[in-house]
Order: structure tokens, then sequence, then C-alpha cells
């Protein structure tokens, strides 16, 4: 142990205080000028907004905490994956669902936050369900998880330091949302369902514009690839290869860089619009995609985009919707799906939009590669300040 520190549960740190929710059906609980915290708003170290509000009389029927006061999540179903910890700079109501830890004296609020989401693995260890897949945090074993303690001055100290990254991070964060928010509205002016395109702009069915793909693999070691909405393509284990079609994938449709496949087996529910380029040689289940390519005079990261702001949403959830069978899964014709519509703009447009588009992904992509360097850089801090491998001092006010 460090000199001067000690490790102490946290029972001995914080006292512990439960919340609740107001009756829903009193109007006059509700919309007040009290925050009342629930999971949705533990989404960083400092809480920011909240959902939703209670007046005084609504407060007055649950626990006020004051500022200072950290909040821990003690039941939900996000508690397997994560344990939500949050500083409130005011005073705050909370539901049922989380605890709050007042912190006692000697203590600082700001390092207790911090300590407690260094000790997340240890403390989710303590997790055990509560039904319905339900994470249930026992509140006993939570008071009795020990923490390393040194004395105040240098408490406030790595809280400081640590604040400093975090402030940090979230100016990198701020600043992504605007240029994801940009490049929303700059999407939504060209794409968007509800405004005409350009009168000069042509449009066309797919089928007009692309040629279905129906290669066979060549043989070669070509991964095996799958779509996933939130990042594209990526790769597919093996196993599940083998289950999908047998041990061989000789059958399967070899796609080259640059063209594209739309997964016709989502359900009614999966995205509508998850039609992605291949960054590379590549082999799809024949049964599960449609795959093209373009033709003619038309720009590729310009129908990457394009497909990608979900321009063909709108045809398709008419399609499937019309389309879907009893067992909840799709029965969508590839005639249907290349009679789908498409703009065709100038050649010089395409290139043009395509290069805007690009030039702010690639800022939002720059963001989140600060944003992970800079987390894991502050991760590395904690594990140093929480133990008392690095020493700082503090001082005594």
């Amino acid at each position: 142990m460090r000199e001067g520190w000690k490790n102490v549960p946290l029972s001995e740190l914080a006292s512990f205080y439960s919340g609740g929710t107001p009756s829903k059906g009193r109007a006059t609980y509700w919309g007040g000028p009290i925050p009342w915290v629930t999971v949705k708003d533990m989404k960083g170290i400092r809480l920011k907004s909240v959902g939703e509000t209670l007046s005084k009389e609504g407060a007055d029927t649950v626990r006020i905490v004051p500022a200072g006061t950290v909040l821990v999540l003690v039941r939900g179903m996000g508690l397997f994956k994560d344990l939500p910890v949050v500083l409130c700079d005011r005073p705050v109501t909370f539901n049922q669902d989380i605890k709050a830890l007042v912190a006692k004296k000697g203590i600082d609020s700001e390092y207790l936050a911090c300590v407690l989401i260094a000790r997340k693995s240890d403390i989710l260890r303590h997790v055990d369900s509560a039904g319905h897949g339900t994470g249930r945090l026992d509140t006993d074993l939570l008071k009795s998880t020990p923490l390393q303690l040194p004395p105040l001055p240098e408490q406030r100290k790595i809280a400081e330091i640590l604040r400093t990254w975090d402030e940090a991070i979230e100016k990198l964060e701020a600043l992504r949302v605007a240029k994801e928010q940009r490049r929303k509205g700059f999407l939504q002016v060209l794409f968007g369902v509800d405004r005409p395109f350009p009168s000069h702009w042509k449009v066309k069915p797919l089928e007009q514009i692309v040629e279905r793909i129906r290669r066979t693999n060549d043989g070669g070691e070509h991964p095996v690839m799958t779509i996933s909405a939130k990042s594209g393509f990526m790769m597919q284990s093996d196993k599940f290869a083998r289950d999908m079609a047998g041990s061989s994938v000789d059958r399967y449709t070899l796609l080259y860089e640059g063209e594209f496949a739309y997964n016709k087996g989502n359900s009614k529910t999966a995205p509508y619009g998850c039609i992605f380029p291949l960054d590379r040689p590549s082999a799809v289940i024949p049964f599960v995609y449609f795959c093209f390519k373009l033709k003619g005079r038309l720009h590729q990261p310009f129908y990457t985009h394009l497909f990608a702001a979900g321009v063909l949403h709108h045809q398709l959830s008419r399609l499937i919707n019309s389309g879907v069978r009893n067992d909840g899964l799709l029965n969508l014709y590839a005639d249907d799906f290349f009679s789908c519509r498409v703009p065709v703009p100038p050649l010089t447009e395409q290139q043009e939009i395509a290069t805007a588009i690009t030039a702010v992904n690639d800022e939002i992509t720059l963001l989140n590669k600060e944003i992970e360097v800079l987390t894991r850089q502050k991760r590395g801090l904690m594990q140093k300040l929480l133990t008392g491998e690095w020493r700082v001092k503090g001082s005594k006010n």
C-alpha cells in the first residue's frame, strides 16, 4: 500500500440512498425545475441534460440529493454490459433503479466517481439476474467493495487532472455531434424523402444503371463477408459460413472491390437500406444478397453515399411490408428490388457531391480516432493515479 493510502470499503466513503418514481397519474408532479434521473440520462461521468423533471410537489414524494452526489445504476438490463456512474452538479431526484452515494467528510465526490468507474469490471462481477433479463447489483456487495483512498488533497488533485482529460474529450465529442448534424442536414437537402430532386437530375430504376452479379467464387481464398447495418461489410465466421452453405464456398457469389450487395434476408424490422460496397474481393452467400455493380459513366462513391443516406428506404419499406411472409422474413423478388428508382445527376455533380460528403465523413472519422486515443490515454492515466503508482501533490484547501 502506498504511503498515506488505505483500502476502505465503499460504505465508509459514502452514505447510500434509494430513489423512486412519483405517480405518473399526477400531472402536477411532473414538468417542474427538479431533474429526475433515469439510466437514459447516465451517459457520462457528469450529468448533463435529463429527459424528465419534477415539480416541487412531485419531488417531495421522493428523495432529493445534493449537488456532488454520485449516482450508480443497480438494476437494469444494461448492467450486464456496463456500470453507469454519474456525478451530479446540482440537486436531483432519481428512480428506484439507481442508488445515490453522498460522499462523507474527507471524501472528494469527484474522486469517488472516478475510482468507481476505474473499478467497474470488478463491481460488475457481482451483478446477477433479477429475472426477465434484468441485471441486479446487490447493494450490500456494492457497499463492501474495497477502494483505494489517498489523503483528501491528493484525491482532489487526481480528480482535477482527470477532469482536464474529460473536458478535452467532451469538446471533441461536441464537435463530432456538430459535424454529424451538418452531414445529416446536407444529406437531407440532397436526398430527403420530402424534397424533390433538382429538375435537371434524371431518375431511373436501378436495373437501368446497374448490372446484376451472379459470378461464383473462382476457387481463391477470398474472405467470406456479411453485412452489419452499422458497420457495412465485416468478416463472417467460418463456422457460420459452413452452417449456411455447407463446407464448400465454391458456389458463393464473388464480388470485387467497389461492387455492391443488399441483404434481402432482413426481417421486417431490420434497416431497409443495408447496401454497401466491397473494399476487397470477397465472397458472399448468394441466396442472402442481391449483388450488383454500376455501369456506364457513374461515380461509385456518390452511390455509396446515396445508399447510405437511405434514398431507397421508402421504396424498400413499401415492398417489404407487402412481401413479408407469415414467419416475418422477406419475400422480396429481384425484379422488385431492381425496379427501385434512384437519382442520376450529371457526372460532375456526382463527383462534387461525393467529394463534399467524403470530406465530412473523413473529419468525423478523424475525430473518432482522436476521441479513442484520448479515452485510451485517460484509462492508462486513471490506472496510474488511482492506484498510487503515480503520486501527485494537492493543495490542502
